[in-house]
């Protein structure tokens, strides 16, 4: 189920920082009421290969995402215990050091299972019992909410396919030129590009000029 033009789901979990604080964080009351975006990404788990690449990815482009209003979140079913201990492991040594924004622990599953983003599904055995069948993680999912709640942007990648995170803030930047000027964005739109007006004559225009 898409949740695009959808509020988020309005569930608290437990998540970290990287001072090892646990706390409750709803993603989609932290979008609210403090009237920002939110970047949401999941990643399967901690102590793995691509994850710490993305992380760390996320991590440098930091600053950029806070230029646009924008917080961001990683999340996994990892518990918050393993979460600390990854934030406590060097880079050098595959850990996630240096990662300053919180990490959602979803070790119950509750947040991914309502957004239908785990690779496992349950299977009913001859004897009428289930069973889960797949690895029970997340895949790469990644969710933008603006400050209303509504998901206005949705992607899934499969396990080894890293999300490349200048895309994300070019998908910021469209939908904030969206918000204040009221054009849409063609393809290929870039901060400082051309928008247009959602009309015939609106395209008709961009096109002869692109």
């Amino acid at each position: 189920m898409s949740f695009v033009g959808k509020k988020f789901p309005n569930i608290s979990t437990t998540a970290i920082d990287h001072m090892g604080d646990n706390f409750e964080l709803n993603v989609f009351e932290k979008a609210v009421n403090e009237k920002k975006k939110v970047l949401l990404f999941w990643y399967p788990k901690d102590f793995t290969f691509v994850c710490p690449t993305e992380l760390h990815a996320f991590q440098e482009a930091k600053a950029e995402f806070e230029k646009r209003n924008t917080i961001l979140v990683g999340a996994s079913c990892d518990t918050a215990e393993v979460h600390f201990a990854w934030l406590n492991t060097p880079k050098n040594a595959g850990g996630i050091e240096g990662v300053e924004y919180p990490l959602i622990a979803d070790a119950n599953r509750n947040l991914s299972s309502v957004l239908d983003i785990l690779d496992g599904e349950y299977i009913e055995e001859n004897n009428g019992t289930y069973l889960m069948k797949g690895d029970n993680v997340s895949y790469r999912a990644t969710y933008l909410i603006d400050e209303e709640g509504t998901v206005v942007h949705e992607s899934i990648n499969h396990m080894p396919i890293g999300r490349n995170v200048h895309e994300y803030l070019r998908i910021i930047d469209a939908y904030s030129h969206v918000q204040t000027h009221g054009e849409v964005c063609p393809a290929n739109w870039e901060k400082g590009k051309e928008a247009m007006n959602a009309t015939r004559d609106g395209v008709a225009g961009y096109l002869s000029k692109n």
